[in-house]
């Protein structure tokens, strides 16, 4: 049986936050509270920030380089909204003078409230504890009633770059098959990669690509989604399908799967036959560490950007536009690869999806009759086709995007990663655009770190 694995998941705008908090002139170790959002698996336990509050330093009764004390009537108001909202507790400080490890009066002081806000309510909860160090890095453990405080696996940071803060160095165990990852990224971010689990929504002609990609160079468990069959006309782009996968009907989740699994490099992989906004997969995506978008539908983007809302994960979106006459005149070449933050700007905020569309598309999956009256009366316009697509065009757009998750891992760009969040490639132009994005969507930000809800994600269709 494999053992549970607790992540605590922040955004890059919380960890400047909470640093410019905890680190203050004076030396002195500061103190802030946070509302986590959960979502515990069958393996993975996630946590992930949702809202700070701050201890003002002078409203504290002690502040020295390696304490703190202070009042606890200041989190009171938090402390029951936890309660209502069936959600988590952290409490972390810095540790200005570098000592990485819990001091014996952090259990004292972990065991006096954490301890005693575990069993409020009608849910019991274990809630976290962490520290900070003077470079950023956090170290966190959980807390309830017991007195054993079990380390939290992993902390991570998503950003313009995804840092991935581990309690104890994962081992390095390396073959040949991993030597020209490594000599080109180095052991750390080899090991990082074995470590992760990645959610790719779609593995079709963009989708297969990217899992080959992922699966190649070591990633560690993979959740495919894609409710689809092979059809022959499949067969001109999706890597590892074959003549008769499309005369058996097989699903493209399991040619995937079984190219995997052929490759004999280990990674583990999940399969959802099935749509994204069902529930397992929703929960199966929330405990992955990085989304990749290979979809064309308005409502399946937005889900995933909800996903990566509310439980903190970093989202990669790659699109492929081919326009063609149909007598073999091409008029572009282009594909599009977004780097999401949660938090930040959304494809919704972007312009690259709207409503109207999500709305369209969620009719069409939900209720196909009112979707085809809707059509034919007139009410919904601007209904995607089937439109033209070759291998070497989404083999392309697939390893931009697959690159893009190498770059915020393992920066190797002469320019910011933020000068990266939003690309466009057009082969009939030879013109790579490159955009910084510092707007915030004003409809997801509010959500960010919120974990499980009713209704998940708040989205009415999720089922």
């Amino acid at each position: 049986m494999a053992h549970s694995i607790t992540v605590l998941r922040m955004t890059a705008e919380q960890h400047t936050f909470l640093r410019r908090l905890l680190f203050r002139d004076d030396g002195c170790e500061s103190v802030a509270l946070a509302l986590c959002g959960t979502r515990f698996g069958a393996v993975r336990h996630i946590y992930s920030i949702h809202e700070i509050l701050e201890i003002p330093p002078e409203a504290c009764s002690l502040r020295s380089p390696t304490a703190v004390r202070w009042p606890v009537e200041l989190g009171m108001d938090l402390f029951a909204k936890a309660v209502k909202r069936k959600m988590a507790i952290l409490k972390i400080h810095s540790h200005p003078t570098g000592f990485d490890q819990f001091s014996k009066f952090d259990d004292e002081s972990d065991a006096t409230l954490l301890g005693s806000l575990s069993h409020w309510g009608d849910h019991p909860m274990r809630h976290i504890s962490a520290y900070m160090l003077p470079d950023g890095i956090v170290r966190a453990r959980l807390v309830d009633n017991n007195k054993e405080m079990p380390l939290v696996n992993r902390i991570s940071v998503a950003g313009d770059e995804i840092r991935i803060f581990a309690s104890k160095a994962d081992d390095e165990i390396f073959d040949d098959a991993d030597l020209r990852t490594r000599q080109a990224f180095g052991d750390g971010t080899t090991t990082l990669l074995k470590s992760m689990r990645i959610g790719v929504a779609g593995c079709s002609g963009t989708g297969s690509w990217v899992v080959e990609m992922l699966a190649r160079l070591g990633v560690g468990e993979l959740v495919l989604v894609d409710p689809d069959c092979i059809e022959r006309k499949n067969l001109n782009r999706i890597v590892n399908s074959t003549g008769d996968s499309a005369r058996l009907n097989e699903s493209k989740v399991d040619v995937l799967a079984r190219a995997i699994a052929a490759m004999g490099l280990g990674t583990k992989v999940e399969i959802f036959r099935e749509d994204l906004s069902k529930s397992a997969v929703i929960e199966a995506f929330a405990e992955c560490d990085v989304l990749f978008g290979c979809l064309d539908s308005a409502d399946g983007r937005d889900l995933l950007n909800r996903i990566a809302t509310f439980y903190s994960i970093p989202y990669i979106d790659v699109g492929v536009r081919l326009d063609a006459d149909g007598k073999g005149g091409v008029t572009q070449i282009c594909c599009a690869i977004h780097f999401i933050i949660p938090g930040g700007s959304s494809l919704l905020s972007r312009g690259v999806i709207n409503s109207d569309q999500i709305a369209a598309q969620s009719l069409r999956r939900q209720n196909p009759e009112e979707y085809q009256a809707r059509l034919k009366e007139g009410y919904i316009q601007g209904v995607a086709v089937d439109s033209p697509a070759v291998i070497s065009i989404n083999g392309f757009a697939a390893s931009h995007a697959v690159n893009e998750l190498l770059a915020r891992l393992h920066p190797f760009r002469a320019d910011d990663n933020s000068e990266y969040r939003y690309q466009v490639l057009s082969l009939r132009d030879g013109a790579w655009l490159k955009l910084a994005d510092d707007s915030i969507c004003r409809i997801l930000h509010k959500r960010v770190g919120r974990g499980d809800s009713s209704p998940r994600i708040d989205n009415p269709f999720s089922q």
